[in-house]
Formats: structure tokens, sequence, C-alpha cells
């Protein structure tokens, strides 16, 4: 079939969990605090820094070095993001959250041990961004009255074609030099990437109920307050 028909046949049933988690499913519907986004935000920007970080690192490897695509790399834009959303000083200000961490440290160990899984993160991610993020753009745009600040994540300026550059970017998987064995090594490592970032998700939507309750909370307070 193609490395690129196997990662989407393989992982189908991943893609549709990570879309209805409770966060990814509020956030389609238009609910998500700027807090929780901007967690997403700088959280993303750790994952991708490390991500893009590796794939120079593995420049002369003939299985990632065709990964190793400029117009995708999101540090920059992310760096720009997390300065709209905690200032000049914003390194001093992010954190990776325990899932985030996690994530990361994945990321490292494959890129050292075994390379060619890479590949399921890179694509995991990526693919993503250029398909459905483009709709959570729109979203956050909305439900944050960002008006097209905080969101250079989602754009891809050096991308004019956002159909065609997928289909060269399946072609380019379809070439890599991969055993079989490999492919479904990637396969099952994408279906972890996928798990990973629900994590993510998950632990964020932790916080939306934290900040939910806590709301309710000072609102209960304020109410007996009024009223001794």
């Amino acid at each position: 079939m193609g490395l690129a028909k196997d990662l989407k046949e393989g992982t189908k049933q991943s893609h549709s969990a990570a879309e209805n988690t409770k966060f990814v499913s509020s956030f389609l519907r238009g609910v998500v605090s700027e807090e929780n986004y901007r967690q997403l935000i700088s959280n993303f920007y750790f994952v991708y820094h490390e991500i893009e970080k590796e794939i120079r690192r593995l420049k002369d490897n003939p299985l990632v070095s065709p990964l190793n695509i400029p117009e995708l790399y999101r540090v920059d834009a992310l760096a720009k993001d997390c300065e709209y959303f905690y200032g000049y000083n914003w390194k001093d200000n992010i954190y990776p959250t325990q899932a985030c961490k996690q994530y990361v440290a994945r990321i490292g160990e494959v890129a050292h041990e075994d390379p060619e899984l890479l590949i399921g993160h890179h694509y995991t991610r990526y693919l993503g961004d250029l398909s459905g993020g483009q709709i959570l753009k729109n979203i956050a745009e909305k439900a944050l009255n960002l008006q097209d600040r905080g969101l250079e994540f989602y754009n891809f300026p050096e991308i004019d074609n956002k159909k065609d550059f997928k289909n060269n970017y399946r072609a380019t998987l379809n070439k890599l030099p991969v055993t079989q064995s490999q492919v479904s090594a990637i396969v099952t490592e994408a279906n972890y990437a996928f798990r990973l970032n629900m994590f993510m998700f998950d632990e964020l939507q932790g916080n939306a109920f934290k900040s939910t309750l806590a709301y309710i909370c000072a609102t209960i307070k304020g109410k007996t307050d009024a009223t001794t």
C-alpha cells in the first residue's frame, strides 16, 4: 500500500479517539479558555522544538532526512504565539506539563535509539496541523477573540496549496526505503504519538475542570459574602 496509506489506515482509531477527547470535542464546539489554549501552545513549543531539533540532527539519515522540510517547521511560529500570550520574557514564563514532558522524552528516546520512528511523530503532528489544525485556528480565533493574533502556529506562509503539499508529503513517505517491519513499527509509534497527544489533552481538560470548579466556588463565596 505504501507507508502513507499504512499510516492513514493504521491510525484511524487513534485519530478518532483523539478527536473525541473531552478537550478537543469542547474545543470544536468553541468551548476553550485562554488559560488552557495558551498552555496547549506552550506545550507544543516544547514538542516541536524537540522534533525539529532531532530532524535537523539526523540530516544524514536516509530515512529521516527527507522529512527535514523547513516549510513545516513550527518553532518560530510558536515562539511568536508564546510571546503574545506570555509577554516578551515568555521563555521564563512557560513550562511543560507532565504529559508534555513524557511526550518530549519519547521523541528524544526514539530519535537516538530508533530514528525511523520519528516518522510516526512527524506524520501525526504536521499532517494534522495542515488538516484539522486549520479548523481549530478559526474556532480559537472566534472563541478567544484573537483577531488573527496568537495564531501563528496554524499559519504556513511558505505553503501556497495545502492539498498539493499534503499529496507531495505522502509521496515522500511512500518513497522512503523502509522495510515492512519498519513500516509496522512506524505505524505503532504513530499510534503512540496520538496517545501522547491525548494525554496532554486530558491533562488540559483536568485544568479546565479545576478552573471551572474554582470559578463556581468563587461565585458561591461571593454570593455568600454579599448576604452576610
